[in-house]
């Protein structure tokens, strides 16, 4: 009988116990490709030997130095490495164990900025609605979707949540894309305005909404408008990159698709690539600086940040992804398995939208192709495709409640970056099998 208090109590899950490329294999031996990368955390795939060695050396010459008393070399390098990449005024990481701790410090520290330079009134916290922003308190409160803050509602920050940019569903047909991004933006400054713009401290947002509503992206300007509310109001804008950063979406930081910079960024998953558990915060010196010239002291912390075998691990996939053309691939092979899900599905009458950027894609499930009718949700579109397509021997990250936290289906796709040519047709091939099987 196990002991492990399992996601799902009434689930027995198969038992991995390999790794290899694209690939994981069950105590069975069946194997399993990899289409969403667990949650769009494996971008280098499993078993890769570079990062291993990394992990092993640094472990044999520091496993563990507490952050209360010492920096590392492996956290000093990957700082480095992640700052001379980072978009805008980006200038110092504050390295964590996963996305939720990023997101967490965020909040956190946006609020200490405030309280630093003399603004404790700015308070406030703006976010969207179907967003995701992770577990822990704090970044549940952030997150707009209902579903996963429904039972915790009464143990959460209050947080006020607009409209996120889901052309899919909300453009109106007389409306152009840009001209539907303006209105959408403009719900920030609407809100900023009724909260009173001296009480705002942050606006939230991930540049393409991960999880509950399957690779969205903003459209074109939504985010530059977004940035000017921000600038004009005094207003920190964070960006939560903690799924579709790192490459995912054909860039090394996804806001760069969209010309902007944050005053914050978090980012984690694709960071490790599965191999040690680690994300990051990323600030502006403005943001640093008023810390460091005030309490000296950011008051916030965990017993595993910068921790010397994650960061080198980190360390490791952030030099493979920088200097051997992955983020590139990412970009190219993403948009070789988009034309074949197009090909495949774009026609169908229950798939209403194909969308994404780089190897971070989604597919939306409707009842009705020409009102976008989601299915009923005690249909169950969601679960019985991610059954039927493990089944099949293919991972993907489906998920119900995509237009409000209860109805609406979509599946996410974030295979690792090696993926091949043969291995499109694969994973196009097994997810067709799930879709026939739950659909027709």
């Amino acid at each position: 009988m196990s002991h492990v208090f399992p996601r799902h109590t009434k689930v027995t899950p198969p038992r991995a116990v390999r790794g290899e490329g694209c690939y994981l294999f069950d105590a069975t031996g069946k194997a399993y490709l990899d289409g969403s990368g667990g949650a769009a955390v494996s971008c280098l795939g499993h078993g890769d030997p570079d990062v291993i060695a990394a992990v092993r050396d640094q472990a044999e010459a520091l496993a563990f130095a507490h952050t209360g008393f010492f920096t590392s070399e492996p956290a000093e390098a990957l700082a480095q490495l992640l700052i001379a990449h980072a978009p805008g005024d980006l200038d110092r990481v504050y390295l964590v164990s996963g996305g939720s701790e990023a997101t967490e410090a965020a909040v956190k520290l946006a609020r200490q900025y405030f309280v630093e330079t003399g603004r404790p009134e700015r308070r406030h916290l703006i976010a969207r609605r179907q967003s995701y922003h992770g577990n822990t308190l704090g970044a549940l409160a952030a997150g707009g979707n209902a579903w996963r803050r429904a039972q915790f509602d009464p143990l959460l920050i209050d947080v006020s949540h607009i409209a996120p940019c889901y052309e899919y569903c909300d453009r109106q047909s007389n409306e152009s894309t840009f001209d539907y991004g303006q209105r959408a933006a403009q719900e920030l400054e609407d809100e900023i305005l009724r909260l009173g713009p001296e009480t705002v401290m942050a606006f939230m947002a991930e540049p393409v909404v991960g999880a509950t509503m399957g690779a969205v992206p903003g459209v074109e300007g939504y985010f530059r408008r977004i940035r000017e509310i921000c600038d004009r109001y005094g207003v920190l804008l964070i960006l939560d990159e903690v799924m579709c950063g790192m490459g995912r979406t054909g860039h090394l930081f996804a806001c760069d698709a969209d010309g902007v910079s944050p005053d914050i960024l978090c980012i984690a998953k694709g960071l490790g690539a599965g191999y040690q558990p680690i994300g990051a915060m990323l600030c502006t010196s403005q943001i640093y600086a008023a810390v460091q010239n005030g309490s000296g002291f950011f008051q916030h912390g965990h017993t595993y940040i910068g921790h010397p075998v994650a960061a080198a691990a980190a360390q490791a996939v952030v030099t493979k992804l920088t200097t051997l053309g992955l983020v590139d691939r990412a970009a190219r092979i993403g948009a070789d398995l988009k034309s074949a899900l197009t090909d495949r599905f774009g026609q169908h009458p229950n798939i209403g939208d194909i969308r994404g950027r780089g190897m971070f894609l989604g597919l939306e499930f409707v009842a009705d192709r020409d009102n976008k009718q989601p299915f009923p949700a005690d249909r169950r579109i969601a679960p019985q495709i991610k059954s039927a397509a493990f089944e099949a021997g293919l991972i993907c990250y489906p998920m119900a409640g995509t237009r409000d936290g209860k109805s609406g289906d979509h599946v996410l796709l974030a295979p690792p970056f090696i993926l091949t040519e043969t291995q499109v047709a694969e994973l196009v091939d097994k997810l067709a099998v799930a879709i026939d099987r739950v659909i027709g």
